[in-house]
């Protein structure tokens, strides 16, 4: 068994934006060809105790070499207060010839990832006539600054961002981490979510709202909200707008604002496409100048895979990690 931390799973993702992006993309493509498996995340949740969850997403993704596993990832957003991280994750990694678990890996650092790399894949898919000269991050935490990092990779031409948080300090420490990394962009802390939303046609929502609270109405037309927090949207939003998942039946699920909306109209019709759809088409895709388009991503347990599968082979070219050698009982127990 090989046992990989924060830090190892960090040095091997640091730096490697594009390479994340790349395993990303193929995976959506995979997954949109049917070459995965992916059973419904399984959410457990606690009496008397809404707000904090941990979810379970195994997946199989049927690659040149395969890979299958689970992603066990908590989501806790009290730690804030404590100054703890709000999600913490493990991963395990099977072995296809035996079915042995063979690699665990610290998950934190591969979901924020694997998020942020899907996000900004999209952005640049689903792109707009003009260059997406800003952006707008709603929620000041590790996603979004992960968010961030990918998109300028990906969006060379980005030169200002836009920040909200309900907390104005950890907005304000967000910019100075910015400013720090990404001299030449141009950050600005808004007053309220009407004064992010209507600063820039590219919107991040990356917070960790239970139930719908956002007024769009300040968006500009031909905006793109990657609505990575899922239930931020009024499901009448999500019915008004264009919407582009990465599996219906994934994100039609445990009250998100699709899920809301679906239950409200009795049907998906409103799902325009996937974005694994688009990438497979090979085709331009330009998003709508006058209506509002929606990236709602589930989080696929593939993308999981994906990214971990990275690690551990660059783990193992680089000599990281630990080698557990009795993790397992011999064959004569």
């Amino acid at each position: 068994m090989l046992i990989l931390g924060a830090g190892q799973v960090r040095q091997v993702l640091d730096g490697a934006e594009r390479e994340v992006v790349d395993a990303v993309r193929r995976a959506y493509q995979l997954h949109a060809h049917g070459r995965s498996e992916l059973p419904h995340s399984v959410f457990l949740r606690f009496p008397q105790d809404a707000r904090n969850r941990i979810i379970g997403l195994p997946a199989y993704l049927g690659q040149d070499s395969p890979v299958a596993g689970i992603k066990w990832i908590s989501s806790f957003p009290g730690n804030l207060a404590q100054g703890l991280e709000r999600a913490s994750a493990a991963l395990l990694l099977n072995s296809m010839s035996t079915g042995h678990p063979e690699a665990l890996l610290e998950a934190s650092v591969i979901s924020a990832r694997r998020t942020a790399a899907s996000a900004a894949l999209a952005a640049a898919t689903i792109a707009p006539q003009a260059p997406q000269t800003g952006v707008s991050l709603i929620g000041c935490g590790v996603i979004n600054f992960q968010v961030l990092s990918f998109l300028c990779t990906l969006l060379p031409e980005l030169g200002a961002v836009t920040l909200f948080d309900l907390d104005r300090a950890r907005a304000q420490s967000f910019a100075q981490r910015c400013a720090a990394r990404w001299p030449e962009l141009k950050v600005s802390v808004a007053e309220g979510a009407e004064e992010a939303l209507a600063a820039h046609k590219l919107v991040g929502l990356a917070t960790t709202a239970g139930t719908p609270y956002l007024n769009v109405d300040s968006c500009r037309p031909g905006t793109l909200l990657l609505h990575l927090s899922l239930r931020d949207l009024y499901p009448e939003t999500i019915l008004g707008s264009v919407n582009i998942v990465d599996d219906a039946d994934h994100v039609c699920r445990e009250a998100t604002s699709l899920h809301l909306a679906e239950q409200q109209v009795g049907h998906r019709d409103f799902i325009a496409t996937s974005i694994g759809e688009i990438l497979n088409s090979g085709a331009d895709y330009r998003r709508s100048e006058s209506e509002l388009t929606v990236f709602s991503p589930f989080g696929l347990g593939v993308l999981d895979l994906a990214v971990a599968d990275l690690v551990r082979r660059a783990a193992e070219r680089l000599d990281l990690g630990t080698l557990l050698t009795d993790f397992l009982p011999d064959g004569a127990q």
